[in-house]
Order: C-alpha cells, then sequence, then structure tokens
C-alpha cells in the first residue's frame, strides 16, 4: 500500500481489500531524504493495526541502498539508511524489514556477499526494533547477488545474528531467475531445494508476484497473478504448499488501474483450497 496519502488512508485502503498483512515503503522508495514521522500518526497507525488484526507489517527498504557495493561512499550511506530504518519499523509497530541484497558493482560475489554480511551483523547486533531483516532474492540481473538459493545460503552463513535475519523470497524473481514453478512439481521441486540448501526456517515471506518475463530472462518485471509466464497452476500450488501456507504473503503486483488491487485479491482466494 502507497503512504502518499498518510499511513491511515493505506490502512483504511489495506481493510478495505480485506488484508490481513500489509508492506509498505515508509519514506520515497526512491530518494535518500526522509521526513521524521509524525509523532501522533505513527503511533496511532502501529495501535489500528493491531486493533484491525492486520499483522505483519512489513517496511520494504528504499530502492537506492546497495550494502554489497565496493564503493566506501555508497556503502556508508546505505549502512545509515537501513540503520535508520530499524528506528523508523519501531515506532511504526513493523515486524520485518525487506532488503534487496544488492549488486557486486564489477567486485567478486563473495567479496559483495561479505561486505552485506557484515553490514547485517552490525546492524542486527544492535535492532532498535524486535523485529527481523529479510533479504529478498534477486531476478540476477546485471552484478546482483542472492539470486540463487547458494547466493542466499552463502550470505546467511556469514551471518551471525541468525534470529535477526531471514529470507523473504519473491515469486517472479525466482521464475525470472530459472526457477521452473508454473505446475506443483515444480513448486515442491523448487521449495524442496531451498529448504536442502537454505533451510525453511529461515524462510518468513513470500512475495507473490506473476512475471512479464520468460522463464530464466534475469530480468525483474512483476505481472498481475495468473496473467504472466508462471500462470495460475503454479500459484495454487504455492498458495497450497504446506510448507508455506502458515506464511505471510504480500503482492507487488502492477498498479495500472484503480481496481488492480481488488482483482489481484479475488484470483489469490480462488485459488486457496
Amino acid at each position: 500500500m502507497s503512504i502518499a496519502k498518510g499511513f491511515a488512508a493505506a490502512l483504511e485502503e489495506a481493510e478495505r481489500l480485506g488484508c490481513t498483512a500489509l508492506q509498505i515503503f515508509s519514506r520515497n522508495p526512491r530518494s535518500w531524504k526522509s521526513s521524521p514521522l509524525d509523532s501522533m500518526e505513527a503511533p496511532d497507525f502501529a495501535k489500528e493495526l493491531r486493533r484491525r488484526r492486520i499483522h505483519p507489517l512489513v517496511i520494504h527498504m528504499p530502492y537506492l541502498p546497495n550494502l554489497a557495493s565496493p564503493d566506501p561512499l555508497l556503502y556508508k550511506r546505505s549502512f545509515a539508511s537501513l540503520e535508520k530504518e530499524t528506528e523508523r519499523a519501531q515506532i511504526l509497530g513493523a515486524e520485518y524489514i525487506v532488503l534487496h541484497t544488492g549488486k557486486s558493482k564489477g567486485d567478486s560475489p563473495e567479496r559483495a556477499s561479505g561486505r552485506l554480511a557484515r553490514a547485517l551483523n552490525r546492524i542486527a547486533k544492535n535492532l532498535s526494533f524486535p523485529g527481523i531483516i529479510l533479504l529478498e532474492n534477486t531476478a540476477g540481473q546485471g552484478s546482483e547477488i542472492g539470486s540463487s538459493f547458494e547466493e542466499l545460503a552463502y550470505i546467511l552463513s556469514l551471518t551471525e545474528e541468525g534470529d535477526k535475519i531471514g529470507i523473504c523470497l519473491d515469486t517472479a524473481h525466482l521464475f525470472e531467475r530459472g526457477y521452473d514453478i508454473r505446475d506443483k512439481k515444480g513448486v515442491d521441486g523448487t521449495i524442496g531445494l531451498f529448504d536442502k540448501l537454505a533451510g525453511l526456517r529461515c524462510l518468513r515471506l513470500i512475495h507473490l508476484n506473476d512475471s512479464k518475463t520468460p522463464l530464466g530472462s534475469r530480468t525483474d518485471r512483476h505481472e498481475h497473478i495468473g496473467k504472466g509466464f508462471i500462470g495460475g497452476a503454479g500459484f495454487k500450488a504455492l498458495l497450497n504448499h504446506p510448507a508455506l501456507n502458515s506464511l505471510p504473503f504480500i503482492m507487488e503486483t502492477p498498479k495500472d488501474d484503480p481496481d488492480s488491487d481488488r482483482k489481484n485479491m479475488e484470483r489469490v482466494k480462488k485459488l486457496l483450497l
């Protein structure tokens, strides 16, 4: 949900759509700048979430930070951005912060993963909110790290605060990276492989998105549920998989018409058994 009209408006829209979980950006996702949270509105938002039984609240980090970057200035700025986001998450009552794993920018993926892990260890050791930082898998565009289960497992192996760091799997990114989740067999195999390499215990959240681009395209383009290359059968298997059905699912589908969120919500509910 967008907070462009305020936190209260985002909550009203979420309730109108029948959401039981909610994800927001706490600030402009394409800027380094952030305005202070309203001293009255933010605590009220946290109380209203509890009252309306919308849980969990997920905060997505802005797009600019890159904690895998070899550029010292960008790395420092990115670290400060995540640190600030944990403060905002505590005020808003969030349970999770979702963070893109980042880009190596010409350096080796191993060294990039090390930089990311060191930042996570520093942040997690002194977290200002009682939640969990979730690393989101990428589609593997350019120098992105964290697109494969092996890469995610490697990053996790370098972290020291295991109970404060987890994984968010994005279905479009999975598919675009080459994991075939178009049917039950593919979903079962993919989830089994993730469990073998990274462990289902670290999986806390699913971003439920169809893909505008084909299997293995490594191009990140989200599509409406069941309208892309993954299709309805894949989402039916994902939504009803026994290893996933207790997890929160967040849709980041296109908002290309005023009714698109409602339509996607209805498609998802029809696929639930």
